[in-house]
């Protein structure tokens, strides 16, 4: 009963499977057993399987079925040849495959463990740094609740806090010669202090002991510096400490980086820091200075300065060795981030006698020495040699070629590896890819250097000697070779006599079928492998009766597999007269064009290469046979179905009517992925996916470069600030907090802005565009107004010089737009004076995209005028807007809020605030005193100088003293307003900080 009922079961999914026309299971393509049915079918043993509907495919879901239900794993029917089926019957593990399958193991093994080390000692330093930062929470929780129960009005000998603050500030030489931050330049950490560090106790702790704290060694000191400034690990140093200076308040602050021209003769220390007395001498003097300033303050408001705090001065060892020259090859080396262009190369080397000892730290050494020229490209490296199809700046071609062929004894570190082993030198494509065609379809995106046990997949169980490859013909004589021969093939048919005494040469093209279809030299005879591996059976069969003396003349693309061909032909088939082209398709298209470039080519049509191009062309000749219609093409290309991937020649016209995919399945599959969805639509426009045109080397590029760009007007307004206010210039919102401006205004309900501060007109523009859209979005059906509603920008301005320049920004923008044109007519600005003088008059209205207006509105006061229109006064009408945007004095910034939010005649209930500068270049975090991490990146600078710094200093110190106090009040405006229960509040760290402050 139960096979009866069973059978019923795989009775009916057979039928549905046929019915549904397709069964998917997850492909393995492994492991082939040599079972073999009595129709001629083997029957491909696999976990499971992804099937088409067809006659035969029925029969193969039946089987795989039934294998769920009586096998481990089910079997796929697959049609094999007699030839086949009698191997399969007979099947033996190959030594060959056996020997490459073993060697392949242990590579991947040892990379494995490799990874496994790295993982290890990663997670290790996570794990330290966990701790630590755990450790500082804990303290820095202790020091917080002894605050709250000691008595502000009084200090106590026993109030001691848990730990020391270091202000590290290191000097300029070691600034440059590391290249440091931001944060290593001068920062701030946190050192815990023992509990018995003001006793006798600490003299007599042992040095163990000691070294588990940075105040009672130099040791443990110098492990904390590392441990924030990691830098400073690859340079010798001295340390010395001094004495904070305090402001007013009792903030610690220190000097400006461009202070004076001998900043380090400056910022040596009082103290040098060289035995473990020298530091607890420094930290004890740190604390003793803690409590006479708590001491001062008693009578007077709580001091800034919370625990004992040390500024610690690193400079540059003079007695340390100096570093060792640069190599030649770096010599004068240019910025290969100024390259204009790319240059394709490739080359490879076979070592005599053992080859390369060891392939991992070949590899290792050639990441190394390559990344200063921000090489890409794919290298194999093994024991026989190294293969590598590379991109390198053009501008450094000069340098990475001196880095690959220089002699050991002229300073070159590769002469066991390149050197002279390269056969025929660098291949070097002579025409360059301008970057930025480059960048749009990389040939390579990175730099690969992988460990191969071949360089190229030849199947042999021990290498040949490929130092005995025939002769290496140069390509001007392989030129010459070929014509003579064409003339004679030519001669010969002509009168009918194919016999000759000199016998022509056979050609022999190694490379694989696919890189034929489209191109190869004339006279030559593909060998029509899918793989190299196969080529030794196929000239096995081919050469079988030809005499050992033969002309064999051989190419490929750039001349590595020709070396094993030729090794195999004189080795294993013992011909005696056989030549390869030197440096392959490569260098004979280079040589040609440089050395003759009036020849006409004897190789016709495209030479594919293994890189990101697929290929170059060196005719106009279309060899190739389109896979799709049978057409003459030159293209080659991959199936765009990632489960498929097929290597095919296909015309233009299919490509773009199949979306790049080989049949009408794989087209169904591509149009039907949500992935590839955004590729087929923007093949249809003839566009290719971009990624960002910057540099990424922090968070801020990276979501520069993956936003939507700003239009070109808006980098115009930038640019004419700082030529026409460079004073102002950095008072630009820029790029991402104008993005998010617009969007903030396009999400409004009607798009009216009311912005404090116009400056140059960069942010009225952003909320202008997205008041519009807002307005469009509504589908509002008239021009915005002050009274009336709809969607308006209103921007109050006090400076007439700036509001002259936004007058002629907003002009620009209302009569072209902001696209190209309007960015070339803003750019004119910064040529003369004319139309950007000082603003005339007390207001201006200019409209944009027939739905917005903008109005901008020159005030003596901008909080009087709020107040007024508050105050329902009929001078100034206003309807209600939706976005205030408050970048006006910031002395003032609660009293915009207050009239704001206290009634609903200029903002409407549910309207939004936005505040910028909250943050205040980071500054706000001192004033907070709430500093909660491991280290600091904030710059402080001394209000209060010491008598014995020199009167020019003292300028910069008053001037900093501006920006504390300013930090200070926006710090007390980040508090008031977070605890104002009409509104609630989000800080966002967009550039310098902005609040969203919603009206409830």
């Amino acid at each position: 009963m139960l096979h009866h009922a069973l059978w019923n079961i795989l009775v009916l999914a057979s039928m549905n499977i046929s019915m549904a026309g397709r069964l998917h299971f997850v492909a393995n393509r492994n492991a082939i057993s040599s079972l073999v049915n009595r129709d001629g079918f083997a029957l491909r043993r696999s976990s499971s399987f992804r099937w088409k509907s067809s006659a035969d495919g029925r029969n193969a879901a039946f089987l795989s079925v039934v294998g769920h239900f009586y096998g481990p794993r089910p079997y796929i029917q697959t049609p094999i040849s007699k030839h086949a089926l009698f191997a399969s019957k007979n099947a033996t593990p190959s030594p060959i495959a056996s020997y490459h399958s073993t060697a392949n193991q242990q590579i991947v093994a040892r990379r494995n463990e490799i990874n496994r080390q790295k993982r290890e000692a990663r997670q290790k330093a996570l794990e330290k740094d966990r701790e630590r930062n755990l450790k500082l929470r804990h303290l820095f929780s202790d020091e917080i609740q002894q605050r709250l129960v000691s008595d502000s009005d009084k200090v106590k000998g026993n109030d001691v806090p848990p730990m020391f603050a270091v202000k590290v500030v290191t000097c300029r030489t070691l600034r440059t010669e590391l290249k440091m931050n931001g944060r290593e330049k001068r920062g701030r950490m946190f050192v815990e202090r023992p509990p018995f560090f003001a006793d006798d106790r600490r003299k007599n702790m042992d040095y163990d002991d000691a070294n588990n704290y940075a105040c009672m060694s130099v040791k443990a000191l110098k492990q904390t510096i590392h441990e924030f400034f990691r830098r400073l690990k690859k340079s010798t140093y001295v340390l010395s400490a001094s004495l904070p200076v305090l402001d007013q308040e009792g903030n610690v602050l220190m000097y400006d980086d461009d202070e004076s021209e001998d900043e380090d003769r400056q910022m040596s220390g009082t103290w040098t820091l060289e035995t473990d007395e020298d530091v607890q001498h420094a930290f004890f003097e740190a604390e003793q200075f803690f409590w006479r300033h708590q001491k001062q303050r008693q009578q007077s408001d709580t001091s800034a300065m919370k625990r004992p705090t040390l500024i610690l001065h690193v400079t540059k060892d003079p007695n340390a060795p100096l570093p060792p020259p640069p190599p030649p090859y770096l010599e004068n080396l240019p910025d290969p981030n100024a390259s204009p262009t790319m240059t394709m190369l490739s080359f490879y080397s076979f070592p005599p006698d053992e080859g390369i000892a060891d392939p991992d730290s070949t590899a290792e050494q050639l990441m190394r020495l390559w990344r200063p020229f921000r090489a890409l490209g794919r290298v194999y490296v093994a024991k026989e040699g190294v293969n590598a199809q590379m991109a390198v700046p053009t501008n450094v071609i000069p340098n990475f070629l001196k880095c690959c062929t220089l002699s050991s004894d002229q300073g070159g570190e590769l002469s066991h590896v390149l050197g002279t082993y390269m056969e025929n030198g660098i291949n070097i494509d002579p025409v360059p890819v301008p970057m930025n065609e480059f960048r749009q379809n990389p040939a390579f995106r990175n730099l690969h250097i992988r460990v191969r046990s071949q360089i190229v997949a030849d199947g042999f169980d021990k290498p040949l000697d490929w130092q005995s490859a025939g002769y290496d013909m140069p390509p001007l004589e392989w030129h010459a070779k070929l014509k003579e021969a064409r003339e004679k093939s030519r001669a010969a048919t002509s009168e009918g006599d194919t016999s000759s005494a000199d016998p022509l040469p056979i050609v022999f093209d190694c490379r694989n079928s696919y890189e034929t279809q489209v191109g190869k030299f004339e006279l030559a005879e593909p060998l029509q492998t899918d793989n190299f591996r196969d080529s030794w059976d196929v000239l096995r069969e081919r050469l079988k009766d030809t005499p050992k003396d033969t002309p064999i003349m051989t190419y490929c693309t750039g001349g590595i597999r020709c070396v094993k061909v030729n090794a195999y032909l004189t080795q294993e088939l013992e011909f005696t007269n056989v030549s390869r082209l030197a440096g392959g398709i490569i260098g004979y298209d280079r040589t040609l064009n440089e050395q003759a470039p009036t020849e006409e080519p004897m190789f016709k049509g495209v030479n594919y290469v293994f890189d990101g191009r697929m290929g170059r062309r060196i005719t106009d000749d279309q060899l190739g046979t389109c896979f799709t219609c049978g057409s003459k093409t030159h293209l080659i290309t991959n199936c765009k179905n990632e489960n498929c991937h097929k290597r095919m020649v296909q015309c233009e016209n299919c490509r773009d009517s199949f979306f790049g995919t080989c049949s009408e399945g794989c087209k169904t599959r591509v149009v039907h992925s949500a992935a590839a969805s955004d590729s087929v639509s923007n093949a249809k426009q003839g566009q290719k996916r971009k990624g960002p045109d910057v540099e990424i080397n922090n968070l801020g590029d990276y979501s520069s470069g993956y936003s939507s760009p700003a239009p070109p007007l808006l980098h115009e307004i930038e640019l004419n600030t700082a030529a026409l206010i460079p004073t102002g210039a950095h008072m630009v919102s820029g790029a991402m907090q104008g993005r998010f401006l617009t969007m903030l205004a396009s999400m409004t309900r009607e798009g009216r802005i009311l912005e404090i501060g116009t400056f140059t007109g960069y942010a009225t523009a952003c909320f202008l565009e997205g008041s519009a859209i807002a307005g469009k979005l509504s589908g509002c059906q008239r021009i915005g107004s002050r009274g009336d509603g709809g969607p308006y920008v209103l921007s109050l301005e006090r400076d007439r010089r700036a509001l002259g320049v936004a007058a002629a920004h907003m002009k620009v923008m209302s009569e072209h737009g902001m696209n190209d044109h309007a960015a070339g007519n803003a750019a004119k600005l910064r040529a003369t004076d004319k139309g950007v003088g000082d603003f005339e008059g007390e207001s201006v209205t200019f409209e944009y995209n027939k739905i917005a207006l903008c109005e901008l509105l020159r005030v003596s006061d901008a909080l009087a005028t709020l107040e007024e229109m508050a105050s329902g006064s009929p001078s100034i009408p206003t309807a209600p807007f939706d976005i205030a945007f408050v970048d006006a004095d910031k002395t003032r910034l609660m009293e915009y809020v207050d009239v704001l939010v206290s009634g609903d005649d200029i903002l409407k209930k549910g309207g939004l605030i936005v505040v910028d500068n909250v943050m205040w270049k980071g500054l706000v975090l001192d004033a907070s005193g709430d500093v909660n991490d491991g280290g600091s990146s904030d710059d402080e600078y001394p209000l209060e100088p010491r008598e014995s710094l020199l009167n020019t200093e003292k300028d910069i110190l008053r001037k900093n003293r501006r920006a504390r106090k300013l930090a200070n009040k926006i710090h007390r405006f980040n508090s008031a307003v977070l605890q104002d229960d009409r509104v609630e509040v989000l800080m966002m760290p967009i550039r310098d900080g902005l609040s969203l402050i919603r009206k409830l």
